[in-house]
């Protein structure tokens, strides 16, 4: 049986004690200055897209992110979400030649949703 959600994100936690997930990665290259010409007109485009395509879940609630409300609150796509989903492949190639390290995880239950759109949720883990 496939899973219904998916998740990219760092294989370790940062300072916070979260894993930073795909686009907080690729965003920490791109601010960083790491990223130049056609790498950074490709993670430019992406977010453009992304901004375009995909909705912020924090304009909807802004409360969805708020640490004390939904502690270690996460975004997942759901596994139907075909282009916005297929997408992603582009920033784990960019990811993968600064040597940055992002991997896919999969779950029909990520945890307790607070938010949910056509194409993503984000939960709070169960195991917080």
């Amino acid at each position: 049986m496939a899973a219904l959600f998916v998740r990219f994100q760092a294989p370790v936690r940062n300072a916070r004690g979260h894993f930073p997930g795909v686009f907080a990665l690729a965003n920490g290259l791109g601010r960083s200055g790491r990223l130049v010409g056609a790498e950074r007109r490709f993670w430019q485009d992406g977010n453009d897209w992304y901004e375009a395509n995909l909705t912020d879940p924090s304009k909807v609630d802004p409360s969805v992110y708020d640490r004390s409300l939904n502690p270690g609150a996460t975004a997942w796509f759901k596994s139907t979400a075909g282009e916005v989903l297929d997408r992603v492949a582009g920033y784990l190639d960019l990811l993968s030649v600064h040597e940055v390290a992002c991997e896919r995880i999969e779950s029909p239950n990520p945890g307790k949703v607070v938010y949910e759109d056509e194409h993503q949720v984000v939960v709070v883990p169960e195991d917080l």
